[in-house]
């Protein structure tokens, strides 16, 4: 009489793939939602929580069948395989954030000017409970950001006020920023405000933009502020797009007139 030996199946391989994709599915079609604005910020937090653990338990599956599978040669190395490249992949970006939160300062918001930082007037009026209030930088915050984030400064043109306000438009004609302005001081008709709803790159989570020119008779002065909506880390966000912005318009003052911006004497 013949015998037959029947193969097994590892469970936890079948299990490691099954929650690998779907972790990914749930990751694309939840950062589309939320890039479309079909699905609040708030919620998609929650949601990017559940796709980190869902990988975590793809990768511990996937470690789990590897010894069956393996030694014993169950099948399911297929799916055990798939499962923990899929896992990789979704956990990559969780993992650059936690490496960009030990890299980066512990802020999410950053200004030119730390003693009277750019009005965020359409935030205060636009910010909902469950986000991160308009509130200047505390003596603590305010000397973390001088420490870690020295060049973040404002730039003085030697150019009037109109002509440097047609740079700074000029400027975000090349962004996808929501633009709120130019707006004129009530306290001060010597200084102009633009604002701005941004976006973070990757998840498109909302930063408020604020863009300050001072009018200084033969120059003009400009001060820039970028503050998360959401969390209490940028993972350096927002002094990226201010170092960016005030690049660009560097480059867009350089090529009207020839001429760097002075050196900032304040």
């Amino acid at each position: 009489m013949a015998a037959y030996l029947e193969e097994r199946r590892s469970k936890s391989a079948a299990w490691s793939w099954r929650l690998a994709s779907f972790s990914a599915v749930l990751f694309i079609i939840a950062g589309l939602g939320h890039r479309y604005a079909l699905l609040e910020t708030a919620p998609f937090l929650w949601v990017l929580g559940i796709v980190a653990v869902l990988a975590a338990f793809a990768l511990l599956c996937a470690a789990f069948a590897f010894p069956s599978v393996w030694s014993n040669g169950d099948i399911g190395g297929r799916e055990m395989t798939y499962g923990a490249i899929v896992a990789a992949f979704v956990l990559v970006p969780f993992l650059l954030s936690g490496y960009r939160a030990f890299v980066y300062p512990e802020l999410n918001d950053i200004s030119t000017d730390l003693d009277d930082p750019p009005a965020l007037t359409v935030a205060l009026k636009t910010r909902t409970a469950g986000m991160n209030p308009v509130l200047p930088p505390s003596p603590a915050q305010a000397k973390l950001q001088a420490q870690k984030y020295p060049d973040i400064t404002g730039r003085r043109y030697d150019l009037p006020l109109d002509r440097t306000l047609a740079a700074v438009e000029a400027v975000l004609s090349h962004t996808d920023w929501k633009l709120y302005g130019p707006m004129r001081s009530p306290d001060n008709e010597d200084e102009i405000s633009i604002e701005a709803l941004a976006y973070t790159t990757f998840l498109a989570f909302p930063v408020d933009v604020s863009i300050r020119l001072l009018d200084e008779g033969d120059t003009t002065y400009v001060d820039m502020r970028s503050a998360s909506r959401y969390g209490r880390h940028d993972l350096g966000d927002n002094a990226a797009r201010v170092r960016q912005f005030l690049d660009d318009l560097d480059a867009e003052i350089a090529d009207e007139t020839g001429e760097k911006p002075l050196p900032d004497a304040e």
